[in-house]
């Protein structure tokens, strides 16, 4: 008789136990006492999900506990909070990825728990998957995914993770449903009060960050007028001239910035709209403006940038300003944390479905780890040889946003220490999410 193979991945149909009619042990049953009595009480996200670990280690396998929120509308799912009995941690607070792109849609859409009973098989059949590949360096074997909802709404997922293959059953989904039902509430509220105090200490940096970077450029530009005003240097001699170009280049740093915060600013206001139109010649109409506006800064660092476009045309259906800004945000990246005299290159080609644009530079790069952080708003990586470069964290994530706009997809990979590589796809023609 031959026996079925049991899926690797399964999504189940359960409810909490209380509604199923599921019955608990008499521990199991202390257990959801104790985290009702914890939830009546006054708690942070970080205690309750603490608490929760430890609390719950006797009814259930679990070396690694996770929670992730969607955010982005939607869009992206984002690790809030892990604990493991082991380290280190590859896949820890602040990964997030298009949740489109993940099996966690299913979780948080429909509402289905999820199992999976043997990640390193999973993997091989999904060697694309980053989160399995992380989880499965951290040795995790097998794990469960359940939605956490608020008054029918889900707002994100508790994962609980084992490093034994085939740890968990249907019986310990509805018994972590009964426990996720209790969390909903509580966790939204506490998770809820910890973004707005993020936010209220991220954008006070913001303000701090632009007060002083805006201040010495001024002051810088008011003193060198005066000294041409005044005739200090007579007429344009030599000197004149170098004076002048520091100014300008004082001036094209502090337009950079405030354009970066002008953009932002338009998508935190919901005023970040796409008017694409037909016929437009990709390297002609924004390649090379571009090109045009960073030459300076890519000269003045001794670097060179190189080519690989098509030599006709390369017509596209986009919105012309706002890849413009795409194109122009990727130079500047690569300009400020590639390597002083190193290479860069810009490559642009047309599929028949796709227009797909890189940009790579010689460079200290980043982890893997890092790599999912690069498109968060406010986010630096810690790199040292990266933070010594001015920069707000801003323009990847307006990058991020203009190319979800156009309803295509950007990624970055790295060989740390050697190089970066930032890339994007759009669709041809477009087929962009509704407004």
């Amino acid at each position: 008789m031959t026996e079925t193979k049991p899926k690797i991945i399964r999504y189940l149909d359960a409810g909490p136990g209380s509604e199923t009619g599921e019955k608990f042990s008499r521990d199991e049953r202390g257990i959801l006492k104790k985290i009702n009595d914890k939830i009546a009480g006054s708690v942070t996200l970080d205690n309750l999900m603490n608490f929760l670990f430890e609390e719950t280690s006797a009814i259930f396998p679990c070396d690694r506990i996770g929670l992730a929120f969607v955010e982005e509308d939607g869009k992206r799912i984002v690790c809030n909070w892990v604990a493991a009995r082991y380290s280190p941690l590859l896949l820890d607070e602040g990964y997030s990825e298009e949740l489109a792109r993940t099996s966690l849609k299913q979780v948080v859409e429909k509402g289905t728990p999820r199992i999976i009973s043997d990640l390193r098989t999973y993997l091989t059949e999904h060697p694309n998957s980053l989160t399995t590949s992380l989880l499965v360096r951290e040795g995790v074997n097998s794990s469960m995914t359940c939605p956490l909802s608020v008054e029918g709404r889900r707002v994100g997922v508790i994962f609980r993770s084992s490093r034994q293959p085939d740890a968990y059953n249907d019986h310990h989904v509805r018994l972590h449903m009964e426990i996720a039902e209790r969390l909903g509430q509580v966790i939204e509220k506490a998770y809820s009060i910890e973004q707005l105090a993020a936010a209220k200490s991220a954008y006070l940096e913001m303000l701090g960050f632009v007060s002083h970077e805006l201040k010495n450029p001024l002051s810088s530009i008011i003193m060198d007028g005066h000294a041409l005003a005044k005739g200090y240097l007579g007429d344009l001699s030599e000197a004149q001239t170098k004076k002048v170009e520091a100014i300008m280049r004082k001036a094209e740093f502090l337009h950079g910035l405030v354009k970066e915060y002008l953009d932002l600013a338009r998508i935190e206001v919901g005023e970040l709209r796409i008017g694409a139109r037909n016929g437009i010649d990709f390297v002609d109409d924004i390649i090379a403006p571009a090109m045009e506006m960073m030459k300076h800064v890519i000269s003045e660092r001794g670097m060179q940038l190189d080519l690989d476009v098509p030599d006709v045309g390369v017509e596209v259906e986009c919105d012309p300003s706002l890849l413009k800004i795409v194109i122009t945000n990727l130079l500047s990246n690569a300009v400020k944390y590639g390597k002083e005299g190193g290479d860069i290159v810009l490559t642009a080609h047309k599929t028949e479905n796709n227009l797909v644009v890189s940009v790579w530079n010689e460079g200290p790069g980043f982890s893997e780890k890092d790599q999912t952080r690069l498109f968060r708003k406010f986010t630096r990586l810690h790199v040292p040889e990266l933070f010594k470069q001015k920069g707000t964290g801003v323009g990847l994530y307006t990058t991020w946003r203009i190319i979800n706009l156009h309803g295509g997809r950007i990624w970055a990979r790295s060989e740390q220490g050697l190089w970066a590589e930032f890339s994007f796809r759009i669709p041809q023609p477009l087929s962009r999410p509704p407004a």
